[in-house]
């Protein structure tokens, strides 16, 4: 599973592919505005009809903002990502070969968060890149593993703040891919049963971002 040949053709653009951000800001802004209006359309309509506020719509249309807050609040979240750099998305991109990959993540946890521009997967090995200045790779890099182990898949992380290194890791992955992989007991899983190993833990990934 990796990014997308062509990100303009699609709709929607799927969580870890290049452009998500950008494509996930428009489509909240426009469920919220729609879960806005509607029952402000009701509670708008019926004080007009009834000429008072007193009613039964007014309830209803304070219930149903409810889920309007709540998108509103995902609205803002997303509105804090920044879209990924197409220039860097260009160079990681020319070292990813065979790698299973994700980009333009927002990896939250309870205590931090943080930006990731690219995370691959390849065995039991998980490097990712963060142009983040204030991320805190090592507390990033425990938890994100700790989730991963958690959900079965003995896997190390390793976040990179320097792009360098980590084009050198992505090579080096994918000049040893077959002896990273070999090995590994694997079971798929009855959710997922076309899903790989390597998307499996992408999808792990994918669940503690944004």
């Amino acid at each position: 599973m990796t990014a997308k040949k062509n990100q303009k053709t699609s709709k929607k653009i799927p969580k870890g592919d290049f452009g998500y951000f950008k494509s996930e800001k428009k489509r909240r802004l426009i469920i919220t505005a729609i879960l806005f209006a509607v029952p402000l359309f009701i509670f708008f309509t019926s004080w007009i009809y009834f000429k008072t506020r007193m009613t039964v719509w007014t309830v209803v249309a304070v219930v149903g903002c409810l889920p309007a807050c709540k998108s509103m609040v995902g609205l803002i979240m997303i509105f804090k990502c920044r879209p990924m750099d197409s220039a860097l998305y260009q160079k990681i991109r020319a070292h990813q070969g065979k790698l299973d990959m994700a980009y333009e993540l927002y990896m939250t946890f309870y205590e931090k968060s943080a930006y990731i521009d690219a995370v691959a997967i390849c065995g039991n090995t998980v490097a990712a890149y963060s142009s983040d200045p204030k991320i805190d790779a090592a507390f990033m890099e425990t938890n994100a593993q700790k989730i991963i182990r958690k959900n079965g898949y003995k896997a190390t992380v390793k976040i990179f703040t320097d792009i360098r290194p980590f084009l050198e890791r992505l090579d080096s992955m994918n000049d040893h891919k077959e002896s990273l992989e070999e090995g590994i007991k694997f079971t798929p899983d009855e959710k997922y049963p076309d899903l790989t190993r390597n998307e499996l833990i992408r999808q792990t990934i994918l669940a503690i971002c944004l």
